[in-house]
């Protein structure tokens, strides 16, 4: 990491989503170690679990086919033996096992460990900050989602279930929604020195290809309330990185981990690549980060059937690195974002 240390430097890992649904132990590969010693060194390292829970309390799944995301929880202890501490639980799959899997994935994220966010046992629940108390300060979690929140996920007074975030056919996000998770924000910021603002977002335009200006306000409007950074996926693909009163966001930072079940060919090669962010706050104030580029295997290791050993991240070097780098630096140029190259990695430091 560039730049000195001090004594409150704060450092917060901020990964792409995780969509797990195979224990990556079982077949490890040189870099499952690389990346668990690269995430051992932050004081908090997140991401989002794009995958539900099975255990007693699951319920019949409420979806078929490809795009059942599901795994038991050892999937958990996994993430876990990666260093990973702080989860955002707010999107379109968290239902995938009904209303009782996101309660039952709540006490498994419990029973281990984790600060989560963005589902809860009633609506206040899933829109309550979540908190991870380090050596070197705390970090809060606000989750959401937008749009593929089907009938019955969202949460409510009496049901478990999804932080959603509501926008109208005229482009109008919900006042009630805003309201409540800019005040989930604003009580993070009198408790935290670090809040992390997440929005899994499938408002998506031009195939997901570009950043929608709704949601760029919106991300200001996080910041405005006392967010330190914002974060979202959704797409599932790499986003320009903007700076907003000298505070990070990240438009979508793509896949940690994509084991999903469609067809070879069904996403494009920029879906298989990714990169590590590794912040550092002062003061509870940003500094700089270092980007390191990731490749994911787009089909498992013994052919396309083999989903247990597709999707995993390897760190990449040299011109496969430059060209993920490269396009991310592209993906930035529209928000004024510059990046410094250097060895294979990106920093990015604020004035």
């Amino acid at each position: 990491m560039s730049g000195s240390e001090t004594e409150d430097t704060l450092r917060l890992t901020v990964l792409g989503q995780a969509l797990i649904q195979h224990d990556l132990r079982a077949d490890p590969w040189p870099d499952l170690s690389v990346l668990a010693a690269m995430f051992a060194r932050a004081d908090v390292c997140f991401t989002d679990l794009e995958t539900a829970i099975r255990g007693p309390q699951a319920e019949v799944p409420t979806r078929q086919g490809v795009f059942l995301h599901a795994a038991d929880p050892v999937v958990l202890d996994c993430l876990k033996e990666l260093s990973i501490a702080l989860v955002a639980t707010a999107n379109n799959h968290a239902w995938d096992l009904g209303t009782g899997g996101i309660v039952g994935a709540l006490a498994a994220l419990d029973a281990r460990g984790f600060a989560h966010a963005g589902t809860g046992v009633s609506l206040a629940a899933a829109a309550a900050p979540a908190y991870r108390r380090t050596a070197n300060g705390t970090v809060a979690l606000v989750a959401m989602a937008s749009a593929a929140i089907r009938d019955g996920a969202a949460a409510t007074v009496t049901r478990a279930g999804v932080n959603e975030l509501h926008r109208d056919a005229e482009g109008a996000l919900d006042a009630v929604d805003t309201g409540r998770i800019f005040a989930a924000i604003a009580e993070a910021a009198m408790q935290a020195d670090v809040v992390l603002a997440y929005h899994h977002n499938h408002i998506l335009e031009q195939s997901g290809r570009a950043t929608p200006l709704w949601q760029r306000a919106f991300a200001r409007q996080c910041i405005d309330t006392g967010a330190s950074l914002y974060l979202s996926h959704g797409t599932p693909r790499l986003h320009g990185i903007e700076f907003y009163r000298g505070k990070p966001i990240f438009y979508d930072l793509g896949n940690l981990i994509f084991q999903t079940a469609t067809e070879e060919g069904f996403y494009d090669d920029a879906v298989w690549q990714s990169v590590v962010a590794e912040c550092r706050f002062a003061g509870g104030h940003f500094q700089d980060m270092t980007l390191t580029p990731l490749q994911l295997s787009p089909r498992g290791i013994t052919g396309a059937s083999d989903l247990a050993t597709r999707g995993r991240p390897s760190i990449v070097r040299g011109v496969a690195a430059n060209a993920i780098l490269d396009r991310l630096a592209e993906l930035s140029r529209p928000f004024g974002t510059a990046l410094e190259r250097a060895d294979g990695t990106a920093v990015i430091r604020i004035a």
